[in-house]
């Protein structure tokens, strides 16, 4: 069996948590702070602050649920909608080779947030190399704010 290393995220892993920060940036309106790229009616769009590569992005919605059966139709349609909108978004502006698009429900399948999230993670051919193996460190090429501005050009 192979593993999968991600020591960046250590500090993510180790923090203590403080509530839910899918709901502090529903009601926390300093967009900046909270990498959020998008406010739509039923969701919104955030940077993740520990991406698992660069363009990391992820879609919650706007109240507090845990699991997909809990949505509502407005609420499912306009995530999906999002989805879709910012996967092209990606496509065209920073040019992947491809994605891994979806969501962790549940503590056991890796959840770090009970809130229901979506993850969107482009990927690119060869964007695993020797650094996260030889000296446990992931080169992400740009700061998460050069990021967030970029990206909020196109909401």
């Amino acid at each position: 069996m192979k593993n999968l290393w991600a020591p960046w995220r250590q500090e993510y892993m180790l923090a203590e948590k403080k509530g839910c920060i899918f709901c502090h940036a529903v009601e926390d309106t300093d967009d900046g702070k909270n990498l959020v790229v998008y406010r739509g009616k039923e969701c919104f769009l955030m940077l993740n602050k520990y991406p698992y590569n660069y363009g990391h992005l992820m879609i919650a919605p706007n109240k507090h649920k845990c699991d997909v059966d809990k949505l509502n139709d407005q609420e499912m349609l306009e995530i999906m909608r999002l989805l879709g909108r910012t996967k092209a978004i990606l496509r065209e502006s920073i040019k992947p080779d491809g994605f891994n698009i979806g969501a962790n429900i549940g503590k056991a399948a890796g959840a770090g947030a009970q809130h229901l999230h979506f993850h969107i993670v482009p990927r690119w051919v060869g964007d695993t190399n020797f650094m996260p193996v030889a000296s446990e460190t992931k080169v992400i090429s740009h700061h998460l704010s050069e990021f967030l501005m970029q990206m909020k050009k196109f909401f």
